[in-house]
């Protein structure tokens, strides 16, 4: 079933989880459509003094945060409900692997945009 979702070439956000694979100059760009009602996220493990530049943008609003996973408790560096783009800095003080996810809670799929850099 994935490699039928991989030969497609259409990115399919339903639970969508992408692994950040960052460019030999430190990238992560990605773009996406997100179905009405799901969400995508890209994850990616982090270090201790790491920064992380990041931006977005959709096309309508959705609900945005970055994660991470400390058992089953969910903490969030940044959350913020109903935007359309987003832009700061993300300090890493605890090695973990940090989730950047966006929830539409519309009933139309939504464009995105994500540009990371370390």
């Amino acid at each position: 079933m994935l490699a039928m979702f991989s030969l497609s070439g259409v990115a399919f956000a339903s639970s969508h989880i992408v692994d950040i694979a960052w460019s030999p100059d430190g990238r992560f760009a990605y773009k996406t459509q997100i179905a009405a009602g799901k969400f995508v996220e890209a994850c990616g493990k982090l270090a201790v003094g790491e920064g992380v530049r990041w931006s977005f943008a959709t096309a309508a609003p959705v609900d945005f945060n970055i994660h991470y996973h400390v058992g089953k408790e969910a903490v969030f560096p940044a959350k913020q409900a109903q935007v359309s783009s987003g832009r700061d800095t993300l300090k890493v003080t605890v090695a973990q692997d940090y989730c950047w996810m966006w929830t539409n809670t519309g009933s139309a799929p939504v464009r995105l945009t994500v540009d990371l850099a370390r």
